[in-house]
């Protein structure tokens, strides 16, 4: 079974699949992270005008879910790289033209359609989150506490093993896919990969929640934390060493509270503007 494997260099690091010469995968690569520079730079203008702040920050749910699929793009398009490679080569070995396009579009639609639909959960728990910052500032800390301590927990459980195997095996998933047929049929490959990412990230997603939805360190972190578990040859090591460090930081954040700015209800400078974020560097919204 060694073709169903990525082969490792001698950093540790997975490398391409096998049987992928350099130049055909790098203009894919390169097109990928393209795209998600280019959502990393969206965000960061996003956030920039928005600061880290609890809930939604007053977004609508057409406006959060829009926000949300720029925000995947640019925390997964570099990690999904392997498995969205290997399909779209598939395509392109299978049809041409317009057609071609239409198939590698659905895969993608497919895939974003998984992660809009954790969005739509997401949304509903920053409403919930800032209506409890609002309500009781004190429960809030320990939602905080509660957040951090299931994303540790889930780091350390077999359900989270299995999301993450699926997306370290570019090679058993493009077989598995090969079983899937019909006219939707790239379109359930991009759903369907999408729910294990899902699987496998959400632990780390929902900590922001906590820590500002639009919290832009914490997004890097995280996306990289991605990245590193998928990739890396001792990445699920890194999984159980994460899942251990938000163990911790749960029992931190009990005693320092303002560790978690995406529980804290904004301040209110005196020309009527929303002030600093415990820290987090929210600019005055007067003019």
């Amino acid at each position: 079974m060694a073709a169903a494997h990525s082969h490792e260099g001698s950093t540790g690091v997975a490398r391409r699949p096998v049987g992928l010469p350099f130049r055909q995968v790098a203009p894919a690569w390169a097109a990928l992270v393209l795209l998600a520079v280019l959502a990393w730079l969206v965000t960061i203008d996003q956030a920039r005008g928005m600061g880290v702040g609890p809930g939604t920050m007053g977004m609508s749910l057409p406006l959060f879910l829009a926000m949300w699929v720029v925000m995947m793009a640019a925390m997964m398009f570099p990690s999904v790289a392997p498995v969205a490679i290997l399909w779209s080569r598939s395509i392109v070995a299978r049809s041409s033209g317009a057609t071609r396009t239409w198939r590698i579009a659905q895969f993608v639609a497919g895939y974003l359609v998984a992660w809009s639909a954790f969005g739509l959960v997401a949304f509903i728990a920053l409403l919930g989150a800032e209506q409890l910052v609002e309500s009781s500032p004190e429960a809030a800390r320990w939602l905080g506490v509660g957040i951090f301590a299931a994303a540790g927990i889930y780091q350390l459980t077999p359900a989270k093993d299995a999301c993450l195997r699926h997306c370290r095996s570019p090679m058993m998933s493009l077989l598995h896919y090969g079983n899937f047929k019909g006219a939707a049929r790239d379109f359930r490959v991009g759903v369907h990969h999408g729910l294990y990412c899902v699987g496998c990230c959400w632990g780390l997603m929902v900590v922001l929640v906590a820590v500002g939805v639009m919290n832009v360190a914490a997004m890097a972190v995280l996306a990289a934390v991605i990245l590193v578990e998928k990739l890396w040859s001792r990445g699920e090591q890194l999984s159980k060493a994460v899942g251990v460090a938000f163990l911790a930081f749960a029992v931190l954040v009990a005693f320092e509270p303002s560790l978690l700015p995406g529980l804290r209800a904004a301040e209110v400078d005196t020309m009527g503007g929303m002030g600093s974020m415990g820290g987090t560097g929210m600019g005055s919204g007067g003019p």
